[in-house]
């Protein structure tokens, strides 16, 4: 079977790979019976020269090969007819402007597999850049708060080479004495705690973050049952908050009262109680004034996400009594920082773990006989068809959603 990893073609330049020269090296001992080659790139975060010295051919001829591995979308004139295609295709959601695009793969009798359907028998996904999310997201809240009080200026994270620049770059603030606080219990939550750990801020209870006042900086890092209650105001678990979250409402208000920055690392999902409204920022009670919304569900869950940003210009500023964006200087602004691409700021790092994730759990399927089901569950497409888990999206294809 042969492999190739593709070219990224999208507008803005994605320079991620999913394996490095080292990794991919490490792929082909551990399967001497698979072939991988590379795409010429000139963007890609690794030069073609390394993989070239690593031992694999780079051509611009991939016409020949079996898979395709690449990470963002691939423009519909790339596709080649008849291929087995790894991407982030962004449509299992029903996302209207890619819906020309999974028309075009199932057209070309591609087999599609999305790396956010790569999950285990559970459902948890296996692989993404999450934690890299977290890292670039807590540093540019960091860069965010110096910007709007003049009291550092922290470089962009894109031009730093890797994950220790950015914390030595923190590791130089003089931080005052401010409340952070952190959602979420997943990979992008933990790649933040990350950086928060590495530049030594202590952590703290939620009982002493909410009663108690510091001469340091602290964090406080809480999960759904932290910022939600149940209406009968019984106490149960996470599982019957996502099994039931309309028997909830939001008990965020509580930390918004003592907090100065916020990072949103949670995963939000459909039905659950929104963590704070446009109705609340207007409050007393609400103190953040700058939040880094890593999960950036825009005009959701964290009311003060207006739209995504972008790495060029990642922050603006959220009027609370007009519910408008302004000027994040303005004295009153709330500071958003929503770049909804975090990971295209840490290549390097980023395409290092994703190639440790896909090789760990993508690849052996392919000589094993897809003994764990890895590629059953998350392919989308065969022979110009939806397969049966994915069937839900025929009417998105049809044009009917």
């Amino acid at each position: 079977m042969k492999f190739c990893l593709i070219k990224e073609r999208k507008n803005p330049p994605d320079r991620r790979v999913v394996f490095s020269p080292t990794k991919l090296a490490e792929a082909k001992k551990q399967f001497p019976e698979a072939t991988f080659i590379v795409e010429s790139s000139d963007i890609r975060v690794f030069p073609d020269e390394a993989y070239k010295n690593a031992g694999f051919e780079v051509t611009n001829d991939i016409s020949d090969c079996d898979v395709m591995i690449g990470v963002k979308e691939v423009p519909i004139n790339a596709l080649i007819p008849n291929k087995k295609y790894f991407f982030f295709s962004h449509t299992i959601k029903k996302q209207p402007y890619n819906r020309k695009l999974l028309q075009a793969v199932l057209k070309k009798k591609i087999e599609l597999y999305d790396h956010e359907t790569i999950v285990s028998e559970k459902g948890y996904r296996l692989i993404g850049f999450g934690r890299y999310a977290g890292i670039v997201g807590a540093y540019n809240g960091f860069r965010a708060w110096g910007l709007k009080y003049n009291t550092w200026n922290l470089p962009k994270a894109g031009p730093l080479p890797n994950q220790q620049a950015l914390i030595a770059e923190l590791n130089n603030l003089q931080l005052p004495n401010i409340k952070i606080l952190l959602t979420g219990n997943g990979k992008v939550s933990n790649g933040a705690q990350e950086m928060l750990d590495a530049m030594n801020i202590k952590c703290v209870s939620v009982e002493d973050y909410l009663g108690k006042t510091f001469n340091e900086p602290v964090y406080c890092k809480i999960d759904v049952l932290d910022y939600n209650r149940r209406k009968d105001e019984k106490v149960i678990d996470n599982t019957d908050f996502f099994n039931n979250p309309q028997d909830y409402v939001s008990n965020f208000m509580r930390f918004s009262k003592v907090t100065d920055y916020y990072i949103a690392g949670h995963f939000y999902g459909d039905g659950s109680p929104y963590l704070y409204t446009r109705d609340d920022v207007r409050s007393n009670d609400f103190n953040i004034t700058v939040v880094a919304d890593v999960s950036c569900d825009v005009d959701g869950p964290v009311a003060t996400t207006l739209r995504a940003s972008t790495i060029e210009n990642p922050i603006y500023g959220y009027d609370p009594q007009t519910e408008t964006e302004i000027d994040y200087k303005t004295e009153n602004a709330i500071v958003v920082m929503a770049v909804d691409n975090l990971p295209c700021e840490l290549p390097q790092d980023a395409s290092e773990g994703f190639g440790d994730q896909f090789l760990q759990h993508v690849i052996p399927a392919f000589f094993n006989s897809d003994k764990h089901g890895i590629l059953e569950r998350a392919k989308i497409t065969e022979n110009g068809t939806l397969t049966e888990r994915f069937s839900y999206l025929q009417d998105y294809v049809d044009g009917k959603e």
